[in-house]
């Protein structure tokens, strides 16, 4: 039996939840995003990716400021759902807002739960060197992210991947799981267990100032840092070209052998020398350019030692 939802959610990762729920016979009654932003060159306002796939699919998307007037309550209960399907939606809920569907708000988080709670889940999980990462369906309370786990899935996580790689990874992933959540809630089927007092880690927003490499750390670490930044707010250092120093954001890049002088460039090849070990540049931006390829940045942009990059 199909039910009746709310749906709720803003960027690109919460699209293939919402159009998975539909496609599977859910209701989806309404759909809550975050309001247009200006975006782009002309700096115009443009929908959210999930306001987006909700005009496509011919849902009401509503956009409001707060969720905490009396007008916003009434409004959400108005809607009559079984359940509201969360998928960051980068609003906090309050009680009233979590109470009003029948059954419940069930989250769907980035991360193994009780790690990575809060904002930058993927991100955390590759900087801070994770094996593993995956998605969680959560039942709401009014703490950050620590209602009772319903279904999860999970995946390996390389040192080659990017929190890119990542996302793209664990979206479809999600709503699948969503999906499975849903249809075993329809049939009053879907178990809950509390999550662990133990192992609580917080994913906490990233801050543009992390985003400078630190060669002063094994190479390992690099990669990881890099990767979890990657491609925003991306890392960067600066290199010496035609007399003066240019900010380069590192893209991808992996342990590579050699050694030197944290900073020092070691071959014609981009490898550059952490505390301990190499990196080797795969793919990098300059400031104002689009992305490149190592090998062709190379070719426009010859590089050989002794070089620093701080």
């Amino acid at each position: 039996m199909p039910l009746r939802l709310i749906f709720m959610g803003t960027p690109g990762f919460a699209v293939p939840t919402l159009a998975a729920l539909a496609a599977h016979g859910h209701e989806v009654a309404a759909v809550y995003t975050r309001e247009a932003r200006p975006a782009g060159r002309g700096m115009k306002l443009q929908p959210s990716p999930v306001e987006r796939e909700a005009q496509r699919l011919g849902i009401p998307a509503l956009t409001p400021k707060t969720l905490k007037t009396p007008e916003a309550r009434e409004q959400f209960r108005s809607h009559g759902a079984d359940a509201a399907v969360v998928v960051a939606y980068g609003m906090i809920l309050p009680q009233p807002i979590l109470d009003a569907p029948r059954y419940g708000c069930y989250n769907l988080h980035a991360s193994l739960l009780p790690r990575w709670r809060g904002a930058a889940p993927i991100n955390r999980a590759i900087m801070a060197g994770d094996l593993e990462s995956g998605v969680m369906v959560m039942k709401m309370d009014a703490g950050l992210d620590t209602g009772d786990v319903a279904m999860a899935e999970r995946i390996a996580v390389s040192d080659a991947m990017t929190a890119s790689d990542l996302h793209d990874a664990l979206a479809p992933l999600g709503a699948a799981l969503m999906v499975r959540a849903m249809d075993a809630l329809a049939r009053s089927e879907l178990p809950l267990t509390k999550q662990s007092a133990e192992g609580v880690t917080y994913a906490a927003k990233i801050d543009k100032a992390e985003a400078r490499i630190d060669w002063n750390r094994p190479a390992r670490d690099v990669v990881r840092h890099i990767h979890g930044l990657s491609p925003f707010p991306g890392g960067w250092c600066e290199m010496p070209l035609d007399g003066e120093q240019v900010r380069v954001k590192i893209l991808r890049c992996e342990v590579a052998k050699g050694a030197g002088e944290p900073g020092e460039l070691l071959d014609d090849r981009l490898t550059i020398a952490c505390k301990i070990g190499a990196i080797r540049i795969l793919e990098l931006q300059r400031a104002g350019k689009p992305p490149m390829k190592a090998d062709a940045f190379l070719n426009g942009t010859p590089l050989q030692p002794p070089m620093r990059f701080t």
